[in-house]
């Protein structure tokens, strides 16, 4: 029928917006604590992927795979801030932004040199199965429905994190003004560093989940160019955005691909989160959430 066709692109689109969120949510730490974008949120999530795949093949544990990737991505995270980034504090934003398009070529070459091209797959534990579930007239992936739960646990919790901690109000602090920031005795330097320690653990997260869904090979950094729309729909100072924007363009891809792809051949569901985006810049530049900035002149 057709309403259970367009229930079914509904709700797949909600949970594939969901881990859409959870990946832009990795853009939203570290423009919230730097005010620079991340241009290398694809690759972060990638090799995660591939460190992820790697150890769950060698030990066959998934959970330890997933340790594994938490604990190196932050440590990468911290290295970056400290090797690459730290001798930027101050430099103008563009510096920080061409800076992270380098690192992602590097990431881009470097992995598949060391571990091969090949796609890796994640087996999720024998617990989740891979079995559809349903939902009434809906079949639902086990593992979109888990990512979806990851991706609820921690947009909450880096929600309260910002919002409520001491120091998720100094990281709002220091991307506001750095200089100020400095002034009023907040250690900037730390606070940048642990911006890229949890932007490594969203993409240790993100790396697991996708590389669950679609395997991992150096195509999976293309999803970090995927959630670029989400973060500019929904505001890229913003998690609530993050979240609506990552629903927005999920049931949008879907509805595409569902009602559009049958006449024009397919490839619609790759290009309309774009054409979401390019609106959405006409119309409200700064995103639904996003705080919009005047500067005096």
């Amino acid at each position: 029928m057709e309403w259970e066709f367009t229930l079914l692109l509904l709700v797949n689109g909600i949970l594939i917006g969901l881990m859409y969120a959870l990946i832009a949510l990795g853009f939203v730490l570290v423009y919230k604590a730097t005010d620079a974008i991340n241009f290398a949120q694809g690759e972060f999530v990638m090799s995660a992927g591939i460190i992820a795949a790697v150890v769950v093949a060698a030990s066959t544990s998934f959970f330890l795979g997933v340790v594994v990737a938490l604990a190196a991505m932050v440590l990468f995270g911290f290295l970056l801030e400290r090797v690459m980034l730290r001798p930027l504090l101050g430099r103008p934003i563009v510096a920080v932004i061409m800076a992270t398009i380098g690192l992602a070529a590097l990431l881009r070459g470097l992995l598949p040199l060391v571990f091969g091209a090949g796609t890796r797959p994640i087996s999720l534990p024998e617990f989740i199965g891979e079995e559809p579930i349903a939902l009434g007239p809906v079949m639902l992936q086990p593992v979109q429905l888990v990512g979806a739960g990851v991706s609820i646990l921690f947009l909450a919790g880096f929600s309260w994190f910002f919002l409520k901690s001491r120091m998720g109000i100094a990281m709002r602090a220091v991307a506001d003004n750095q200089q100020v920031a400095m002034a009023m005795g907040i250690n900037v330097e730390r606070y940048f560093a642990l911006a890229w320690a949890m932007a490594g653990i969203v993409s240790a997260l993100g790396g697991v989940v996708w590389g669950s869904m679609l395997g991992v090979d150096v195509h999976l950094a293309l999803v970090g160019l995927k959630v670029f729309p989400v973060v500019i729909l929904g505001g890229l100072d913003s998690i609530i955005g993050a979240v609506v924007g990552g629903l927005i363009i999920g049931i949008v891809e879907n509805l595409a691909a569902g009602y559009i792809d049958p006449y024009v051949g397919g490839g619609t569901k790759d290009f309309a989160p774009y054409v979401v985006m390019i609106i959405a810049l006409m119309i409200r530049p700064y995103g639904i959430f996003g705080k919009r900035k005047i500067e005096r002149v």
